[in-house]
């Protein structure tokens, strides 16, 4: 780790126990996503990185349609990024999103794990390594499993785990898988999770 750039980077808000937070979404996502970034705050005081499973056939608009829709600043990421508090980071179509210890990101087009590229697998294993019990994790609506084994990365380091309430997930395959693991500490519907966020990043405690 590099010592000049501690976890979070330059612009970490050294007063939140947290440094990132790391949301993915599969089917149904958009409108989960949408609903969750809409209700927090501009001056959000850590990052928040996204893996949503995308066509990668196709030039994805998501950030376009984030960014009209939440006061927090919204990208599509790039190679090298330093990550700045109050920002958005989506990972691009077929591209794996990885967090480094040093503030920055890393994009990846190696192999598909759970048959998807980006992975939220990966992700929330590089947050886990890179951030440790400052990570929060959080899986929405999706089909399949992805993420499953990475939120067990997270909460083995000491990190936070959130899952979407299976009933309010339009697809309850990834939040379930995210359950059975065991490692999920808040299972929050959907209109929950930006206030149990806003708490968690601000040093208060999830009822």
């Amino acid at each position: 780790m590099d010592e000049h750039n501690p976890p979070g980077g330059p612009s970490a808000n050294a007063d939140t126990p947290f440094s990132i937070i790391g949301i993915a979404a599969s089917a149904g996502g958009l409108m989960a996503l949408t609903e969750v970034l809409a209700a927090l705050p501009a001056d959000l005081p850590v990052p928040v990185v996204v893996v949503q499973h995308l066509d990668p056939r196709h030039r994805s608009l998501m950030a376009e349609i984030l960014g009209r829709r939440t006061p927090l600043q919204v990208r599509q990421a790039e190679e090298g990024d330093r990550l700045e508090a109050g920002t958005v980071y989506i990972a691009p179509p077929d591209y794996h999103l990885l967090v480094n210890g040093g503030g920055t990101l890393s994009l990846s087009q190696s192999k598909l794990v759970h048959f998807v590229r980006p992975s939220a697998d990966l992700l929330f294993e590089s947050m886990a390594a890179s951030y440790a019990d400052r990570a929060i994790a959080v899986v929405l609506t999706g089909s399949g499993k992805d993420g499953s084994l990475g939120v067990e990365g997270v909460k083995k380091m000491g990190g936070t785990v959130i899952a979407q309430e299976v009933a309010s997930a339009q697809f309850a395959g990834m939040p379930a898988a995210a359950i059975e693991t065991g490692s999920v500490d808040f299972v929050l519907r959907l209109d929950e999770i930006a206030a149990a966020l806003i708490t968690l990043v601000t040093g208060g405690k999830v009822a």
